[in-house]
């Protein structure tokens, strides 16, 4: 019985492992946006394109606002792949961490169970 019940903690843990990088993976496909973000904050060179009140060359309306150089832009596709490979990442780190200290936490319970004397 003590196997049976040992192995279906790891069994679960093992399983957790899988849904925790699934996890992070579609969360970070949901929040690629702010990964577009992030990747424009370190690209742009912060040079202003267009000034406020002057005539934008590329729509040919006058700017409300001054323009500012948005640095790397990624195509939706690249966007969307970039996400999932860094979701991906992220979930591992995350899962091996999580699950390896769920894991190391059930061998030392089972070691302090072999060792303690029976109760009668």
């Amino acid at each position: 019985m003590k196997f049976f019940v040992i192995n279906s903690f790891r069994f679960l843990v093992y399983n957790a492992y899988f849904a925790i990088i699934a996890l992070y993976t579609f969360g970070a496909f949901l929040e690629r946006q702010q990964i577009q973000d992030i990747i424009s904050k370190f690209t742009t060179s912060g040079k202003t394109l267009v000034e406020r009140g002057m005539v934008d060359p590329a729509s040919g309306l006058v700017a409300q606002e001054p323009i500012v150089d948005p640095g790397m832009v990624l195509q939706p596709s690249a966007l969307s792949a970039l996400s999932i490979v860094i979701g991906l990442i992220v979930g591992w780190i995350a899962a091996t961490l999580i699950c390896g200290v769920l894991v190391t936490l059930l061998d030392i319970r089972d070691d302090i169970n072999d060792r303690l004397p029976r109760a009668k």
